[in-house]
């Protein structure tokens, strides 16, 4: 099970920006710190293990921070509408779209996903996999 991931980012505000344009909406309570930002899904005693933290953070050795080529964090979302809501909120609040949201010949018959990039490059897909809505053939 993966535990948590981190995205590294040279301006956390800009970054805080952005991820809590979706995040917040997809249930992560944000924790800020000075070694930069940490969004987690609040742990119930009614459920088993939570999804994996996601850190913002600049990175560690000083650097610049860049994204990975290749890399890309995704996350769930309940609907297609919500795909579409959580992707015009992130692209307001600084993202870049990297591919507006709908569906993809390659993935299944329900996999609707829009992608973003962040202020900093990192690439972000939300999507949703409800087999209760419309597929891409239907």
């Amino acid at each position: 099970m993966i535990s948590y991931v981190t995205v590294g980012a040279d301006d956390i505000p800009r970054a805080k920006r952005f991820y809590s344009a979706f995040l917040r909406a997809l249930g992560y309570e944000l924790e800020e710190g000075p070694e930069g930002l940490s969004y987690a899904l609040p742990e119930r005693p009614d459920q088993p293990a939570v999804s994996p933290a996601f850190f913002v953070k600049p990175p560690f050795d000083g650097c610049p921070a860049s994204a990975g080529n290749g890399a890309m964090t995704a996350f769930q979302a309940r609907s297609q509408q919500e795909v579409r809501n959580l992707h015009s909120a992130a692209l307001a609040a600084g993202g870049r779209d990297e591919g507006r949201p709908g569906f993809r010949a390659a993935y299944g018959a329900h996999f609707y996903v829009g992608y973003l990039r962040d202020p900093q490059g990192n690439k972000i897909a939300l999507f949703s996999n409800n087999p209760d809505e419309p597929g891409r053939d239907g």
